[in-house]
């Protein structure tokens, strides 16, 4: 047996693979041959290996892990026996080992030691096994983590974890939530949905639901024992009772010391300073706490002290020695009186009749009182199950929260899991999932099949499979819980969701009966509130994107809902019925065949009347929904009607003249020349409103419409000359010089199709002539009074209106953008500011030359006071930056500021927008020095703490090696011009925040002197040092050498910054002889280097070296001589950054900035 230990030892050292087989084999050896001590064997020769071994001998200890893993899975109860040799590997280096062990004792608490009825021994071993788990959940090694989490997944989902470990075992997964390990995240939510799948609680685990019940049923509990409580009180009160209780045991323990001879027994000591009185109290308390042999004792040796004082004295000689001690215990007891009336019945009295009475009460209230027992037993099983449950559902919640935010992770693998949580949540009723099940809505539109699939499938589970007895009975919870969804929901939930919808409708996964069900409901057969009502046509409208005929074989039936004569009118349901009609257009089907026409209705057809008077006669009445209606509204007729603008000039005539109506009423009806009729805010600002709607949707219409209608004709027509064309003719030339002869002339089309909806906007839109001409004169003069139009709703729409005019033309647009961007910046409504901001960004992706001298304006409201302004603010600039619409300049560091944002929305959208710029090349390299220069500045920049915050950020996206090492030389010339004190702890931290190499010390060696006079700072020094606590840790043994030199440097120059002057001068003599001489060659190297980055780095120059202190005029001669002048974008900075000027090509017409800073002159 030994030589066979030894052998599979040694092949499990070395052939890895063969552990199966070896399991397999000690496996049958033990169980079939009962040759059980063969595994101790093993077991002890693998635990007396040395961890330090196995941690240099990965092959072997992966063939001793997985040998140990599959044995505990096939006898784990042999095994169990030998575990405690392997201890000593769970504090190993090998972190496969410990795993091995871990996964041993699990296999032994799944397979052994699970069940209610182990021993006690038993308890203990699992306990201690379940504590050792617990503790490695906090193991250093991620793998170790992870493979606990992944044990006790098993151990739950075959419900082996005791009830009393639920809790702390829940608080590990939840606290592995934010462990930085992917892998040990995802076991984590595994573990938490493997605890909701298998709870012993309940299916529904509401924690408000939980929360009443717990209440109710603890106040119960409380009463049940403080009823107890005055029970026992009053049975406490009465001293017979608890005398005839104890009788027969003290009687026994009598009876026992009276036999045993004195001078064996033990006696209790009396004090010289007690008196008979201390005694007595003593002999009661004794006999209270059931001591009875100390009470008796302690009476004997009294009757010796005390044979003249009570109640000692009035001993009866005619009594037995027994019948003595019980009359004078019961007296001490139950006191002189009850004594003096238990004397009459005489020493015999426990013998009497009046003895079976006594104890027949007792007996006939035993059954109350264990029923009482049991009751409150029960009672408080029931409020500690109640009370599990309820942290249970806290700690759940909490998970939610956690788990919610790791939605957007760039791992697929952890959103699948995520999107798996939420849906076992919402399936056990927990409130928080529903803001989970919405927040997975937008990875529909995911990149990665795998997680748009996962939101599918999650959405089909939820949604697609409802309990119901019938067809009709599932269609209608199906739409129940579409409903939910919809309430309170955001336009981008909703788009998210109609396209789920419509992927379902197209895979024809929907039933007929759930279309069916909709229209009854929208037709009001079905019995159901206005709410409802417009949630089916919500519905019905998201089904015709994936089959149009849903809506297209119903229109009357839709215009009749929606757009019927009513009193009132449900403005609310007509935009759903506009937005469900206009998925009847084909302006999302760019793949259809450009022969057949875009599908349009005549100007008569009978949605357009309904449409025309219902925006007409809401125009009066000052309903708040009529807006978002009737801007529905317009765009339906644009995409659907034939001579969509003929139909909107008629709307716009029939609401000015209702309103040049209203004016002459109150004209009329105001006495006295001098006072102005005054037109209703309401009417003004609808007027203003419907007139920018339809300017901004003429505009749409020209561009895509119009031009797209041109392009399909222009095709038609070329294809049918060539069909006419003689096919000789067709035959001349090369095929090669036909298809660029036809691409030319194809671009040449176009380009003069564009030119010609360019020449309508420019010319003819806003001519005078125009319908919507006679709007501009009005709304200016809305703007450019907002004292005397001071109403926030008119402020509001009118500058929304004066953004869409704007769009159309670059003239008008040119002379418009003074005002617009003095609103932008002066308007006391952020509800103004903020519709300007994304009115201005639309403009500068339309005009980008008339809008990059106002980018300076734009940026400005990423400070707004506004939380509102500054997160519009900040998704406009997002989408300028990336799309590349606007010059990145050193004012992102405004975008850098939202990172430190009070608002957890604001500060998520910056750090989303610097997680793409990252992937923009160099962008963020680019750019760090100019931030770096504003943020630290002591003009505009901002304080120490949120500085070292944002820097971290933004240096975490510096991963290559050459920026690293161009990052730090730059930095550290910096503090050659830094002025502050602040900038040279700003730069010193900036540099301790980069993955350095051995190449970026040297770097940092060679820069040395920008830095070293800066040392004598403790927190400079400090981040100097975690640089080089940094490098020593992944340090090869020659780049040692060249860390402690640089420590010693720095240490040296700390410490001489700190004494006087004088050893200042004296430490230069010898230590730095040797540097001077080889000074030259460094600068030299310096100079070169820097030569090269500037000339292939044109965003990053170095500063200009400012004059060093006056007591090193040696140094500063020699540098100024020897050193190459060198100037900082951000620290001198151009006429073109400051003024805004354009080139020569790119300049406007007309630049009207509000105001420019004054243009610093350049350096020759």
């Amino acid at each position: 047996m030994l030589s066979a230990t030894v052998k599979i030892i040694q092949m499990l050292q070395h052939f890895e693979h063969l552990a199966p087989v070896l399991v397999a084999a000690v496996s049958l050896w033990a169980t079939d041959y009962g040759m059980k001590s063969i595994v101790g064997e093993i077991v002890r020769e693998i635990g007396q290996k040395c961890p330090q071994e196995l941690s240099r001998d990965p092959a072997g200890a992966k063939g001793f892990a997985a040998f140990l893993t599959e044995l505990a899975e096939r006898i784990p109860a042999i095994l169990m026996s030998s575990v405690c040799v392997l201890l000593d590997h769970l504090d190993g280096e090998n972190y496969m080992m410990r795993n091995a062990v871990l996964a041993a004792m699990a296999e032994m608490v799944l397979q052994v030691l699970n069940g209610d009825q182990l021993e006690e021994t038993a308890r203990d071993t699992r306990d201690q096994f379940l504590d050792t788990l617990q503790a490695h959940g906090h193991d250093v090694n991620s793998f170790v983590r992870s493979r606990v989490l992944q044990l006790f997944t098993r151990i739950v989902q075959q419900k082996a974890l005791p009830l009393t470990r639920f809790q702390a075992v829940v608080a590990l997964a939840v606290g592995r939530l934010a462990d930085k390990s992917v892998l040990v995240c995802k076991n984590a939510i595994q573990l938490l949905a493997s605890f909701l799948a298998n709870n012993p609680f309940s299916c529904k685990l509401s924690d408000n639901d939980l929360a009443g019940p717990l209440q109710k049923e603890t106040q119960k509990l409380q009463e049940m024992r403080a009823q107890r409580q005055a029970a026992a009180a009053s049975a406490v009160l009465d001293p017979e009772e608890e005398w005839e209780a104890m009788l027969p045991e003290l009687k026994a323990t009598l009876q026992q010391l009276l036999k045993l001879p004195q001078e064996e027994e033990i006696l209790e000591a009396i004090a010289k300073t007690e008196t008979s009185e201390d005694v007595k109290t003593r002999i009661h308390q004794l006999l209270a706490k059931a001591s009875y042999k100390q009470a008796i004792l302690l009476t004997r040796e009294a009757l010796g002290h005390f044979q003249e004082s009570e109640p000692f004295s009035h001993m009866d000689p005619e009594d037995s020695e027994e019948a003595r001690f019980l009359n004078l215990l019961e007296t001490i007891f139950k006191g002189p009186a009850a004594s003096t009336q238990e004397n009459s019945q005489g020493p015999t009295r426990n013998t009497g009749p009046e003895r079976t009475v006594c104890e027949d009460k007792p007996s006939a209230s035993e059954p109350g009182k264990a029923r009482e027992h049991d009751e409150l037993v029960k009672q408080e099983m029931l409020v500690q199950y109640l009370q599990d449950a309820y942290s249970f559902s806290l700690k759940i919640t909490e998970a939610i929260s956690i788990i919610s935010k790791m939605m957007y992770e760039n791992t697929t693998t952890v959103v699948q899991e995520v999107i798996e949580f939420f849906v076992m949540v919402f399936q056990f009723g927990v409130p928080q999932a529903l803001l989970g099940v919405r927040r997975m809505l937008p990875l529909v539109w995911s990149k990665e099949p795998g997680v748009r699939e996962a939101v599918l499938n999650a959405y089909r589970q939820l949604y697609l499979s409802p309990k119901g007895d019938s067809a009709r009975a599932k269609a209608q919870a199906l739409i129940q819980n579409l409903s939910l969804l919809l309430v309170n929901a955001s336009v981008g939930t909703i788009q998210c969701l109609e396209e789920i919808l419509c992927e379902f409708v197209q895979k024809d996964e929907l039933k007929p009966a759930v279309t069916q069900v909709l229209w009854e409901r929208a037709t009001e057969k079905a019995p159901c509130s206005p709410l409802e009502r417009c949630c089916s046509v919500m519905l019905l409208g998201m089904m015709a994107r994936g089959k149009p005929e849903i809506v297209g074989s119903n229109l009357d039936t839709l215009v009749s809902i929606g757009l019927d004569e009513k009193v009132p009118q449900d403005y609310r349901l007509a935009q759903q019925v506009c937005h469900a009609i206009a998925n009847l257009s084909d302006r999302r089907k760019p793949s259809l065949s450009k022969r057949h026409p875009p599908f349009r209705l005549p100007q008569e057809h009978r949605l357009f009347e309904r449409l025309r008077e219902v925006i007409t006669k809401g125009f009066v009445h000052p309903d708040p929904l009529w807006i978002p209606f009737k801007e529905e509204a317009v765009t339906l007729i644009y995409q659907l009607a034939e001579g969509p603008e003929v139909i909107c000039a008629q709307i716009l005539q029939g609401c000015a003249k209702q309103a040049l109506e209203k004016l002459q009423e109150k004209s009329g009806t105001q006495e006295g020349p001098k006072n102005t009729p005054m037109l209703p805010t309401s009417l003004l600002m609808n007027l203003l409103s419907l007139a920018g709607d339809v300017a901004l949707q003429q505009l749409v219409h020209l561009e895509q419409a119009v031009s797209g209608e041109l392009c399909r004709r222009r095709l038609l027509r070329e294809e049918q000359e060539q069909k006419t064309k003689d096919p000789k003719e067709k035959h001349t030339g090369s095929e090669t010089a036909l298809e660029e002869e036809m691409g030319l002339a194809g671009a040449a089309a176009d380009d003069t199709e564009a030119e010609l909806i360019r020449g309508i906007c420019e010319k003819e839109l806003l001519d005078g002539t125009q319908v919507l001409a006679a709007f501009i004169p009005l709304l200016l003069k809305v703007c450019n009074n907002p004292g005397v139009y001071s109403s926030p709703e008119l402020s509001a729409a009118a500058s929304l209106a004066l953004g869409k005019f704007c769009m159309i033309s670059a003239t008008f647009c040119d002379s418009q953008l003074r005002l617009l961007f003095t609103m932008l910046e002066k308007s006391s409504l952020p509800i103004v500011r903020s519709n300007l901001m994304i009115a201005t960004g639309d403009l500068a992706i339309r005009f980008p030359n008339l809008v990059d001298p106002w980018t300076p304006h734009l940026y400005a409201r990423l400070r707004d006071p506004a939380q509102q302004v500054r997160r519009t603010a900040g998704l406009v600039m997002t989408h300028l930056i990336l799309k590349d619409m606007v010059k990145v300049k050193g004012q992102v560091s405004e975008m850098a500021v939202l990172l430190i944002d009070p608002a957890p929305q604001i500060a998520a959208l910056a750090k989303n927008f610097f997680n793409e710029l990252s992937h923009k090349g160099n962008a963020i390299y680019n750019l760090l020095p100019d931030i770096i220069s504003r943020l630290s500045g002591p003009e505009g920049g901002v304080e120490e703490e949120p500085f070292h915050t944002i820097m971290k950020q933004l240096l975490s996206y510096i991963t290559k090696d050459k920026q690293t090492e161009s990052l730090v030389e730059k930095l550290c010339q910096r503090f050659r011009t830094a002025r502050t004190e602040r900038q040279y702890r700003d730069l010193a931290y900036c540099v301790s925040q980069l993955p350095l190499t051995e190449r970026g010390l040297r770097k940092m060696l060679d820069n040395f002197d920008c830095f070293g006079d800066k040392l004598s700072d403790e927190s400079i020094f400090s981040a100097f040092l975690s640089v080089v606590g940094k490098l020593r840790r992944g340090a090869k043994p020659e780049g040692k050498a060249i860390i402690d030199e640089f420590e010693q440097k720095l240490r040296v120059c700390h410490t001489r910054g700190l004494d006087a002057v004088e050893d200042l001068e004296l430490g230069q003599g010898g230590s730095q002889r040797a540097p001077s001489a080889k000074k030259p060659s460094t600068v030299s190297k310096r100079h070169q280097h820097l030569a090269s980055a500037a000339s292939s780095d044109g965003d990053f120059v170095t500063p200009e070296p400012r004059r060093t202190t006056q007591r090193h005029p040696d140094t500063r001669q020699r540098v100024s001589k020897k050193k190459p002048r060198i100037v900082f974008s951000s620290d001198e900075s151009s006429e073109e950054e400051l003024s805004a000027e354009m080139t020569e090509d790119e300049t406007p017409k007309k630049t009207t900035p509000i105001r420019r800073a004054p243009p610093r002159r350049h350096r020759t």
